[in-house]
């Protein structure tokens, strides 16, 4: 791991974002509420909450956290058939979260490709990016938009 011991502690976010593309019973099954394992979009959230703080069980030599804040928020565009996920996470500490945000979002992706596949195995999973970061050495940065 990368010795830490000499950095200020800062406040830091990171926000990451990605998207899955479904088909049409996907979307509606989604929108509606009707998927056979449940609140889709709900399960999604929760896991993608829980993979923020898991992050250092996943990723090699990524230090251990005491997350400030874990979210998730989803956007439909329903005429698309996509579904962006953005995470957002804070914490004050001495290294930043880039790694937690985009473990999370990947996860709340992965859960909607998980309760939907039985639907529609030809799901895409696509676009996962760093898309803003504040606080450390480096300050305020954002990635460049792929929109």
């Amino acid at each position: 791991m990368v010795d830490v011991s000499d950095k200020s502690v800062t406040d830091r976010i990171a926000v990451a974002g990605g998207k899955i593309r479904v088909n049409a019973d996907v979307m509606d099954a989604i929108v509606h509420g009707t998927a056979k394992k449940g609140d889709v979009l709900g399960v999604a959230r929760v896991a993608g909450i829980m993979g923020t703080k898991q992050t250092p069980n996943l990723i090699p030599l990524c230090h251990p956290l005491c997350l400030d804040k874990s979210t998730i928020d989803f956007h439909i565009y329903e005429k698309e058939l996509t579904i962006e996920a953005v995470c957002t996470v804070k914490v004050s500490g001495k290294t930043g979260v880039e790694m937690e945000a985009l473990t999370g979002v990947s996860t709340a992706l992965l859960t909607i490709y998980d309760m939907c596949k039985a639907m529609d195995r030809s799901m895409e999973i696509f676009d996962i990016h760093l898309m803003h970061k504040e606080g450390g050495r480096s300050g305020a940065g954002c990635a460049e938009q792929k929109h």
